[in-house]
């Protein structure tokens, strides 16, 4: 804390803004961190469940039931929803083929609920990429108003200059412990999405194999089972 306390004091505008700036993407880090680390592990709890539990279903309006009880972020209800859903017949979505329609409305659905999953993660893997060069401009920065304070004072030795350096290179530090974490939960969250996703198409694949298996399901989708 002393040299953190001694940076503070000896920078300018700049070093300051730069420590500032480290500090607000630090805080927006382990937001989001926690945030998407709480949501994604709800979803990959809840997804397997609930389309186990949707398929032993005995028909369509039970099934709904299950899913809308256990799928808590509505990830799978909204394939569920658009699989049989009835398009417009005066649009031109109910104008095309029936497959087509299907394969629209579930890809739809599909990149909808994946954007969802993915929010945050360009957040990390740009806090990941900038924060160590924020943290070197710092270091930069400080050792160059450092060494501009002794040569204004016209007196310069290694004691001197040891101090101010060994300050200015906390920011450096301070970038690299900004970027480790959104780095590490950059790739966890990616491998948990990779996941997550593969479950979706393959949910999205047997709905669609579901629906054009029943010709009457969109039509009176209470009755099929």
């Amino acid at each position: 804390m002393g040299g953190l306390a001694d940076f503070w004091a000896q920078s300018d505008t700049i070093g300051r803004a730069v420590a500032l700036v480290l500090l607000g993407l630090s805080v927006t880090t382990w937001v989001t961190l926690l945030w998407r680390g709480w949501l994604l592990h709800r979803v990959r709890r809840d997804l397997p469940r609930a389309v186990r539990a949707f398929w032993e279903a005995p028909g369509l309006d039970a099934g709904r039931e299950r899913l809308a009880a256990l799928d808590r972020e509505g990830i799978a209800g909204g394939l569920v929803a658009a699989a049989f859903e009835t398009p417009n017949p005066a649009s031109l979505q109910g104008q095309a083929d029936r497959g087509a329609q299907l394969t629209r409305r579930l890809r739809d659905a599909l990149h909808d609920g994946l954007g969802r999953l993915q929010a945050g993660q360009v957040l990390l893997a740009s806090v990941g990429a900038t924060s160590p060069f924020i943290g070197l401009f710092g270091t930069v920065w400080g050792i160059y108003h450092a060494l501009l304070g002794m040569a204004t004072a016209g007196s310069l030795n290694i004691e001197r200059v040891a101090g101010p350096v060994g300050e200015a290179l906390i920011m450096t530090a301070a970038g690299l412990a900004v970027a480790i974490p959104a780095v590490l939960a950059y790739n966890l969250f990616s491998k948990w999405l990779g996941a997550l996703e593969a479950d979706l198409e393959g949910l999205a694949h047997d709905l669609r194999e579901l629906v054009l298996g029943h010709p009457v399901a969109e039509a009176d989708a209470g009755t099929l089972s």
